[in-house]
C-alpha cells in the first residue's frame, strides 16, 4: 500500500488527521503540500486533508478518525 495524505501548511484540521493516522496505526505515507501546486489546489483546495492509496487510487478526504481509517486501510472501507 503506497499512502499520500495531501495537506496544506499551517492545517489545523491536517494536524488532527496525523493524529488519526497514528492512532489506525496506518502504515507509513508521505505527507505532500498541496500549497504551491496549482494543480493539486485546483483538485484538492478545500478537501484537505486527503489520504490516497496510490495501489487502488481510493481517497479518503477529512473528516475521519482512526475508527474509519482501520477498515479503509484494510481495503474494505
Amino acid at each position: 500500500m503506497q499512502l499520500i495524505l495531501y495537506q496544506r501548511d499551517d492545517c489545523h484540521l491536517c494536524d488532527l488527521a496525523l493524529l488519526e493516522l497514528a492512532r489506525a496505526r496506518a502504515p507509513d505515507f508521505e505527507s505532500v503540500f498541496i500549497d504551491d501546486d496549482p494543480g493539486l489546489e485546483q483538485r484538492y483546495g478545500v478537501r484537505v486533508p486527503v489520504l490516497l492509496d496510490l495501489d487502488t487510487m481510493r481517497e479518503l478526504a477529512w473528516p475521519f478518525d482512526a475508527d474509519a481509517l482501520r477498515p479503509w486501510l484494510a481495503g474494505s472501507g
